[in-house]
């Protein structure tokens, strides 16, 4: 499996900061944000990654990232987004990357310390989405979810739950899990990417994507344990890097 990090955008919310680089640049604690994500995809054994990237200082990420080997990488790609044209958008352009394979896919604004070697190892076909219980839901897509599946087996309060459909940032979200920036998919989401339609903001959104596996009946998921959060606002990125910094010291 191969990995895919998303890190485009403007960076808006966390202006002026963003003026002088990309966000995923800047500094959670004491490394570049987009460290974390692909220190989470070389924990799951994955190390051929391409980053997607854009705006004015894609640039920077060459002299950051090199060719990923202290990070663990055998191979590091990169791909320019030109415009902010979202998630779906900006996964489209690793299709050649993936080469007919399966790719997990992570924002480079997540951190986590969560290990999705299991899901990774065993991910046959479909889809899996990684959900965290969040106090704050309405800023994320939020899963809903439907009455029993009795095919499942018993286990957690999870195990015999199903997703009927993800919202993205609804005003009175129906559960209190967020779907966060961490999918794995097979090869056909690049298919099911061309099936969207802009959305009102102009943008390819990754939840059409996830909610037509729903339709499917081919999308699963995981509860990610541990720390997760994404860094795109002030509040965000100070969380992140309140969490590492106490970890770093233990």
């Amino acid at each position: 499996m191969k990995g895919v990090v998303l890190a485009g955008g403007l960076g808006t919310r966390l202006y002026p900061l963003t003026f002088a680089t990309n966000k995923h640049l800047l500094p959670v604690y004491d490394k570049p944000m987009i460290y974390y994500p692909i220190e989470t995809l070389v924990r799951a054994g994955i190390d051929e990654v391409i980053v997607v990237t854009g705006g004015p200082h894609a640039g920077h990420f060459l002299r950051v990232l090199k060719t990923g080997g202290e990070l663990g990488l055998k191979h590091l790609a990169y791909t320019f987004q030109e415009k902010e044209g979202g998630i779906a958008e900006a996964l489209s352009l690793c299709e050649d990357f993936a080469d007919g394979g399966p790719v997990a896919v992570i924002l480079g604004d997540n951190t986590t310390d969560a290990d999705i070697s299991k899901a990774v190892k065993t991910f046959e076909d479909g889809a899996r989405i990684f959900l965290k219980r969040v106090p704050d839901p309405e800023r994320f897509g939020v899963p809903v979810f439907g009455p029993q599946d009795k095919s499942r087996g018993a286990g957690s309060r999870f195990a015999r739950k199903k997703i009927i459909k993800i919202e993205e940032k609804p005003k009175r979200p129906k559960s209190n899990y967020a779907v966060t920036g961490l999918y794995i998919y097979d090869h056909r989401v690049f298919d099911l990417i061309k099936k969207c339609q802009r959305s009102a903001r102009g943008e390819l959104e990754i939840t059409d994507v996830n909610n037509f596996y729903i339709k499917e009946k081919s999308m699963d998921f995981s509860i990610l344990s541990g720390f997760w959060s994404d860094a795109g606002t002030f509040e965000s990125l100070f969380k992140s890097s309140a969490f590492w910094a106490r970890k770093g010291r233990k």
